[in-house]
């Protein structure tokens, strides 16, 4: 194989964006050959390739090799877990699924064969994101003792849950803010520091709007090595503010409004703590303006790495396994809030899925819906 057939399976606002840069030839060594969408009239754009409004037609059509899934969320894991069987290889947009049970089989059924799986998790290609991982991997700034997100800047309207029927609901989404905006955030933050071994978080439920699922979220996070974290997340607050702030044993990073700023202590805080015979003295620091790369973030970077992992073996962005892990820290948020009480991780799958099946049950809530066509979310990038 030379070149690799893609199908996007969902051509909505996501599913349209990727298949804008894909015709404009943005991916290397890439065609796409194929769309599906349950809605015909989204296919009418795409008459000069083949199109499906079922996605089991398009997977055994031999069309293509590879899918993209830019589906309502539950379609993740059914959608994948077919394309699998029948030997395509996959990405999906975040998240891989909507709860932790249904990635692990997403992910079983991946590892029964030998396709490529990959997760559409774009800001991992930020260069002050990878910047922020480089110095941590480095050790540049010691022991990690306290992590503080706050990521209001995932500010929507109404006008945006209404755009969609399956939006903001737990039958159709799983979720609001954890599930949809903040699997980005979470990823980040597992990709930085790990997973913690404990959550406790409040959420607030269609506070700032007409939905039933969540909207703002406190989340307070332990760790193994005793290191702390603070998570705020919000879709109701204008202006936002997207400010991640890490304190280690050598000082205090803050990355905000595109500068990483690295007040470097000139040694160990435990060693001075511990040794400095003055009562109100501080280590002395170094104020560094972190420099990095262009700011640059694309789908189309992760496309083309999934691209390359089918041609050539090439390593993966984000493979689809990890997906998992920013699923898992959403579960556990909500399932804390939703208790009362702290969730220890690993997560109990079975315990979490039972309980967004009685959420779906119970509702009663009557969703706006407002069709607007095919939007266009450039501006969500930003």
């Amino acid at each position: 194989m030379d070149k690799v057939r893609l199908g996007i399976i969902g051509v909505g606002g996501m599913g349209s964006s990727h298949a804008r840069y894909l015709r404009a030839g943005a991916v290397k060594r890439c065609e796409l050959t194929a769309v599906c969408d349950i809605d015909p009239d989204r296919l009418m754009p795409f008459s000069d390739i083949n199109t499906y409004t079922k996605s089991a037609a398009m997977i055994r059509s031999g069309d293509v090799d590879a899918v993209l899934i830019a589906t309502p969320h539950y379609d993740h894991t059914t959608i994948g877990i077919d394309a699998f069987r029948n030997g395509l290889h996959v990405l999906v947009e975040k998240p891989i699924s909507v709860h932790k049970a249904d990635c692990e089989r997403l992910i079983a059924a991946h590892e029964a064969g030998d396709q490529v799986f990959g997760a559409m998790f774009q800001m991992r290609t930020h260069a002050g994101y990878r910047k922020i991982k480089q110095l941590l991997d480095a050790g540049e700034l010691g022991r990690i003792q306290r992590i503080n997100w706050i990521v209001t800047a995932w500010f929507r309207t109404e006008a945006y849950y209404a755009s969609g029927g399956w939006r903001a609901t737990w039958r159709g989404e799983g979720g609001g803010v954890l599930l949809n905006q903040c699997p980005h955030n979470l990823d980040l933050m597992q990709w930085f520091f790990g997973m913690p071994w404990r959550v406790r978080s409040c959420c607030s439920f269609g506070k700032y709007h007409e939905i039933e699922v969540e909207d703002e979220v406190t989340a307070y996070l332990e760790y193994a090595n005793g290191a702390t974290g603070v998570f705020v997340a919000s879709t109701g607050e204008a202006p936002g503010t997207d400010r991640l702030e890490i304190t280690g044993d050598r000082g205090r990073l803050v990355y905000e409004n595109g500068e990483i700023r690295f007040l470097r202590t000139e040694q160990s805080v435990a060693e001075f703590r511990s040794t400095d015979p003055g009562s109100f003295s501080r280590p002395d620091t170094w104020e560094i303006r972190v420099p990095y790369g262009p700011e640059r973030g694309e789908h189309q970077t992760v496309t083309q790495r999934f691209v390359d992992a089918i041609l050539d073996g090439a390593p993966l962005i984000a493979p689809g396994q990890e997906g998992i892990r920013s699923v898992e820290l959403a579960n556990a948020m909500l399932y804390s809030s939703f208790t009362g009480k702290a969730v220890d991780l690993p997560l109990d799958a079975e315990a979490y899925e039972a309980h967004l099946k009685k959420l779906i049950e119970g509702s009663r809530f009557k969703k706006k819906t407002v069709e607007r066509g095919v939007t266009d979310i450039s501006d969500s990038f930003r």
